[in-house]
């Protein structure tokens, strides 16, 4: 019975992602004259739940040495995934090119961070403190939402669909009932695992941030709309995070 509960919360958190898709859609027409806010909205969220939401949890369960190493490990693992792909014929259907290379790594980077997400849940739930594991999931599955979001931003820019844009959003947390379940069962094994895991999620997104998003949000002509969106994301994720006492 626990294990089924633990899937099913699991597994609300995974589609809780893809209802940060939707707004995406509602912008319709409108979405292309706000690109550059658009973007600088991505940076601005992923760029705080790096920071709050991964980094700073790890650097309070785990030794600096572990933290560092996971995080320089991220870095590597976006820069050598971003070399890849960037030699390569990406298209996904009748799509291709930069823009879809650029929502690749970031679906790519968003799907790793989800497995330690997904471990803090099981973590969570083996837990004897009482409420923690509810906390954690409504925390987990609130914080999706936004990420979401910076999931379909890019493909919508890529000329991807809403159907794309939703499903791709809920695939980018699909790590997170397995993690949630491995963790369960090896709740001691996994707890040790998680500064690391942690830290190797901050460093791929924040990589991803300065390498690819910045770039692409402060272009020649959107300085103004960018950095307000890039605001108004790390502003959201500050409220999110003060909301629920992360």
């Amino acid at each position: 019975m626990d294990v089924a509960i633990l899937t099913l919360a699991a597994l609300g958190t995974t589609f809780a992602t893809g209802a940060g898709a939707v707004p995406v859609w509602r912008l319709g027409a409108n979405a292309e004259t706000l690109r550059p806010a658009l973007w600088g909205l991505t940076v601005g969220l992923m760029s705080v739940a790096a920071v709050v939401g991964l980094l700073l949890p790890a650097l309070d369960e785990g030794s600096f040495g572990a933290v560092a190493a996971g995080l320089l490990v991220g870095v590597a693992f976006l820069l050598a995934s971003r070399q890849l792909l960037e030699h390569r014929d990406v298209h996904v259907g009748q799509l291709r090119g930069a823009g879809v290379r650029r929502a690749v790594l970031v679906f790519g980077v968003l799907f790793v961070h989800s497995l330690p997400e997904g471990l803090a849940i099981g973590t969570a739930y083996a837990s004897e403190t009482e409420g923690l594991a509810l906390f954690v999931i409504l925390a987990i599955a609130l914080q999706n939402v936004p990420e979401g979001t910076s999931v379909a931003i890019p493909m919508d820019a890529a000329g991807f669909g809403h159907a794309q844009q939703f499903w791709a959003a809920v695939a980018s947390s699909a790590p997170q009932p397995v993690g949630a379940l491995i963790a369960y069962a090896l709740v001691e094994q996994v707890e040790s695992l998680l500064p690391f895991s942690f830290a190797f999620a901050a460093g791929a997104m924040l990589a991803l941030v300065l390498v690819e998003l910045v770039p692409q949000a402060f272009r020649r002509g959107g300085l103004a709309m960018a950095s307000a969106g890039a605001a108004g994301g790390a502003a959201l994720m500050l409220a999110l995070a003060a909301l629920l006492g992360v």
